[in-house]
């Protein structure tokens, strides 16, 4: 029997991502947070998480620190309390948990999802282009925008204006960590595809 979750997103396996950074450029700025949510899909057809990780990740040698970046997030990246892994170790386990999910749900390939997703998967990329992984398990280029996403279906594109639109809570005093804007991406794409299914829109 296929997996309704493969056969949702036409055997892609969807990945909630957020990363915070060093500034803007993904060629010359470092990921210094990370954080991923694996969904599944309970037999109705409902998405739901099943598991989250998060890591705070060491700058690359060489890598540019714009002050405005860093005091937006609020991250030190050389503070030793962070307990910071080398980014190619952190990405080595995200993939090997990518490939772990996507495997239990019967899927060929990983799609990235994330707000405003072209920013996360241009330094997903290239941090992995970095450290010379010769395959990674997400698509190279396509990805699901809940940005975009919100926008149709909500009106709203803003991530703290869309979740209020969802009636899912967001709280500015926690926003622009890697792990809470994860967990509020995740609740709101699930949100939507959850909205979808309930309207008809995607029969099983």
């Amino acid at each position: 029997m296929e997996n309704i979750l493969a056969k949702r997103f036409r055997g892609y396996y969807p990945v909630i991502i957020d990363i915070e950074t060093s500034g803007l450029n993904s060629q010359t700025d470092a990921i210094l947070e990370i954080a991923a949510i694996f969904p599944a899909m309970d037999e109705q057809g409902y998405l739901y998480s099943a598991q989250t990780i998060h890591f705070n990740v060491q700058p690359f040698e060489g890598a540019n620190m714009d002050p405005k970046a860093l005091e937006f997030t609020g991250i030190d990246p050389f503070n030793p309390l962070r307990g910071a892994i080398d980014e190619k170790e952190v990405l080595t386990e995200i993939f090997k948990l990518v490939r772990k999910h996507q495997k239990i749900n019967d899927c060929n390939r990983s799609i990235l999802v994330a707000h405003n997703a072209a920013f996360d998967q241009g330094f997903i990329n290239k941090a992995s282009e970095r450290c010379n992984f010769k395959r990674i398990p997400f698509h190279p280029f396509v990805c699901f925008d809940t940005a975009s996403m919100a926008g149709l279906m909500l009106g709203q594109t803003v991530l703290a204006k869309a979740c209020e639109q969802a009636n899912i809570d967001y709280n500015n005093e926690e926003a622009h960590s890697a792990l809470y804007d994860t967990q509020v991406t995740a609740d709101l794409f699930f949100y939507m595809v959850n909205k979808l299914k309930a309207l008809g829109g995607w029969p099983v």
